[in-house]
């Protein structure tokens, strides 16, 4: 059952209205602070998308997991198989880092002619030497979506291939994006390099953020027919880091201004607001069978949001939770969740925990306990019938 909404007001007072509302222009966007956690600016970022070479930045995880498990090194070296010399080389005129047939690659030049280059090969190459194929690659690339929280992505290979079965949402390219951010940190200079050669050719990183002076330092590009073009990419502004994902743009300079507006927007049309502080009492939780009906919960760390200067959209909030809590309830459980949404935008999902333990109460507060909730049941079942 989900649980009652405790709270429903406006916590800020609305300001005059801008005369312009920020609205940008990809079929799919998604701006987080990853920062504090909150999301400022989302537009169908819950619908699926095929991830085009984005895929690669799972691709890159799967082989950052097994270095750091000490199962591979950036020195091992992988053959480069027919396979990958045909469907992802010069030969199939997708982006390439231009492997040779059967010559031998240190993993670390695979993961810069992978991430920068946006090679295809090089990504076939990685799958085939950790997993022996693609396929087998692919199963490792859903468990580990799954172990990320990504629930609505299914990859079915490392380089983002065509494929109507493949597919992601921007929510999850940005938990995936933060998860390389925060976890794979000695790997993530990779993603910011501006330029890699090899074997004489020298790329740029196809990545449009990294020249637009807006702190940016990853992550990945991704264009196919069937994606449009797209965009999961990270910048720091005084401390403050920003993902943001774009897809579905009709070409490379559209796509370039879509995200570049996206972090612009991001840096310089918000405000903070600090809600509360660690520790700051929010509300109650109901409680079956104790000794009190009722248990405070507490913020587990401090709760901000942000919201765009001048903006007059409504701000709601709830506390949701299983409900009520059965006793006896322990000190400091978390059990519930405060949700603050911006219009229609969910904008703060902090977690709440219990502020004081609650023992079982004897059987005349359980008896009370009892009746109460049969009331409520009663209430709740009947409340619809007089509106």
């Amino acid at each position: 059952m989900r649980g009652w909404p405790i709270l429903a007001l406006a916590l800020l007072a609305a300001a005059p209205a801008r005369a312009e509302t920020f609205e940008s222009v990809a079929p799919f966007a998604l701006l987080i602070d990853d920062t504090s956690g909150v999301t400022l600016y989302a537009k169908n970022a819950d619908q699926p998308m095929q991830p085009a070479s984005t895929a690669k930045l799972m691709t890159a995880v799967i082989v950052f997991d097994r270095i750091k498990a000490g199962k591979l090194s950036l020195d091992d070296l992988f053959t480069v198989s027919q396979n990958a010399w045909l469907t992802g080389g010069a030969k199939a005129h997708g982006s390439t880092m231009f492997l040779n047939l059967k010559s031998q690659v240190r993993v670390e030049d695979l993961l810069r002619g992978m991430i920068i280059q946006s090679g295809n090969d090089a990504a076939i190459v990685l799958a085939e030497g950790v997993a022996g194929t693609e396929d087998n690659f692919a199963l490792a690339m859903n468990a580990r979506a799954q172990e990320l929280g990504m629930a609505h992505s299914h990859f079915t290979g490392p380089w983002g291939k065509p494929d109507p079965a493949q597919l992601v949402t921007a929510y999850d390219m940005a938990k995936l994006a933060a998860h390389i951010v925060h976890d794979d940190a000695e790997f993530y200079h990779y993603f910011g390099e501006k330029e890699f050669t090899w074997d004489k050719i020298r790329q740029l990183n196809r990545n449009p953020l990294l020249l637009a002076n807006l702190g940016a330092d990853g992550l990945k590009t991704g264009d196919t027919q069937e994606s449009g073009f797209g965009l999961v990419g990270s910048a720091v502004d005084g401390g403050r880091r920003l993902i943001a994902v774009v897809n579905g743009l009709k070409t490379a300079s559209e796509r370039s201004d879509a995200a570049r507006a996206l972090i612009a927007y991001g840096q310089h049309d918000f405000e903070t607001t600090t809600l509360y502080a660690a520790g700051d009492e929010i509300g109650a939780a109901d409680v079956f069978g104790g000794a009190t009906g009722s248990v405070g919960l507490v913020a587990e760390a401090p709760i901000a949001m942000e919201t765009p200067r001048g903006s007059s959209e409504p701000v709601k909030a709830a506390i949701v939770y299983q409900g009520p809590l059965i006793a006896p309830v322990a000190k400091d459980a978390s059990v519930a969740r405060l949700k603050i949404w911006r219009g229609a935008l969910l904008v703060v999902d902090a977690p709440l925990k219990t502020k004081d333990a609650v023992a079982v109460g004897d059987l005349k507060q359980r008896a009370l306990g009892a009746t109460w909730q049969m009331a409520g049941d009663w209430l709740r079942k009947a409340l619809p019938k007089w509106r």
